[in-house]
């Protein structure tokens, strides 16, 4: 069998061979569905923010994984967590009871002041529980004919069918008609706009506090709470898509705490177990009787080491750790604010969005000299770990001012 090999360099500055035909781009390549336009390298390890693709070369981490690997790589009491749990028992289905998952559902409600929790396994799943929620909660109250959900222009909500038809952008509405029914779209920040769609059909209002991948955008203060004052008067759920923004990312526990709102669900994911799967969707006291036994499930969701990781991770986010996101926000927005070919710099915490010219070659050339970022639309998009260290941070930002000067 004949080799393609190629000629690569270690941290060590030895020399190496690596099979070309065997290596994990190769493969991917060949045998993945190509749904993902990936960036021509592969990580094989990492520590902290740092991460190590298979020539050995280290690279500082301002991804987390989009926005995932909320305390780092390889954090010690996560890990101890999962290989804990995995020394007992990994899985036994939603038949039973265990302890992970009344750990973890303790400490959400207790955390947010939340009544109930459903365990999934993403962000577009927990989103999707909560649309289903939001619509049986009216059809028990008030019957058929009030099912119909308001989400904003531009929001992002997921990829199962039903969460593409609440996102608010129309390049996510081709390709795999019919989409589900039911959801109306108004600009982020008129509430002339939102006040004027809601109506008798309506069962819910349905935000992200930040528009992530819609561009990093945060809503405003006011609009957000007249949104709801008006969805209490009218008996309209609140709905808030915390996928991304949740568990320490926005500078709080959740975002919405930032506006100082009480919603009727909240949705989250990413983040709340370092790097497992997992959603989740909690329940205020009013929603918290909507879904009884038979009404939703999921066989993987709620898997007991995706649950101690995410009582391990929720553990480690205390108020130090949250003032220590607020601080790195202000001098990352400094920072990079100060640079002329910066237009902006927007979002919230550590989720953060930089307009500037020519965003995918600034994510190429970052790659090139060690830094990993991301994208959301226009921006180049920061999501790195909330515990970074000061030096890490500051040697990641050097490298992104010298990209964008």
């Amino acid at each position: 069998m004949r080799y393609l090999l190629r000629y690569c360099r270690t941290r060590a500055s030895e020399r190496c061979f690596i099979d070309m035909e065997n290596n994990a781009i190769e493969k991917t390549n060949k045998y993945l569905a190509g749904t993902y336009a990936r960036q021509n390298v592969a990580f094989v390890s990492g520590h902290g923010s740092y991460l190590v693709d298979d020539t050995g070369r280290e690279y500082i981490d301002f991804g987390s994984g989009i926005a995932v690997n909320g305390l780092g790589l390889q954090n010690s009491e996560v890990n101890s967590a999962v290989c804990a749990q995995l020394n007992k028992i990994s899985h036994t289905s939603n038949l039973y009871y265990n302890e992970p998952q009344g750990e973890l559902g303790k400490l959400l409600c207790t955390k947010t002041g939340m009544s109930k929790v459903f365990l999934s396994n993403s962000g577009a799943e927990a989103n999707e529980c909560a649309i289903k929620a939001a619509r049986k909660y009216s059809f028990d109250k008030y019957g058929e004919g009030r099912s119909e959900i308001i989400a904003l222009k531009n929001s992002f909500h997921g990829r199962t069918v039903t969460t593409l038809s609440a996102t608010g952008q129309e390049s996510f509405h081709t390709y795999f008609m019919p989409f589900t029914e039911g959801f109306t779209f108004v600009e982020a920040g008129n509430f002339d706009a939102l006040n004027e769609a809601a109506s008798d059909k309506t069962c819910a209002v349905m935000l992200e506090l930040v528009q992530g991948e819609g561009g990093v955008i945060a809503l405003d203060g006011d609009y957000v709470n007249k949104v709801c004052k008006l969805c209490a008067d009218k008996d309209i759920l609140v709905v808030i898509d915390e996928v991304q923004t949740g568990n320490g990312r926005s500078g709080s526990l959740y975002a919405y705490m930032e506006y100082g709102i009480s919603p009727d669900i909240v949705t989250t994911a990413k983040g709340l177990a370092n790097g497992l799967p997992i959603g989740a969707t909690l329940f205020n006291a009013k929603t918290s009787g909507v879904l009884t036994a038979g009404t939703h499930g999921s066989t993987f969701g709620g898997n007991l080491l995706s649950c101690a990781a995410a009582v391990a991770t929720l553990k480690q986010i205390d108020q130090k750790l949250l003032d220590g996101v607020k601080a790195k926000h202000k001098l990352i927005v400094n920072t990079l604010s100060a640079l002329p070919k910066v237009k902006s710099v927007t979002g919230m915490g550590l989720m953060l969005g930089i307009e500037c010219d020519n965003n995918k070659e600034i994510v190429s050339k970052c790659l090139e000299k060690g830094l990993v970022v991301l994208t959301a639309k226009s921006k180049i998009r920061l999501l790195p770990a909330l515990n970074i260290d000061d030096k890490t941070l500051q040697d990641g930002l050097n490298i992104l001012k010298e990209v964008l000067q």
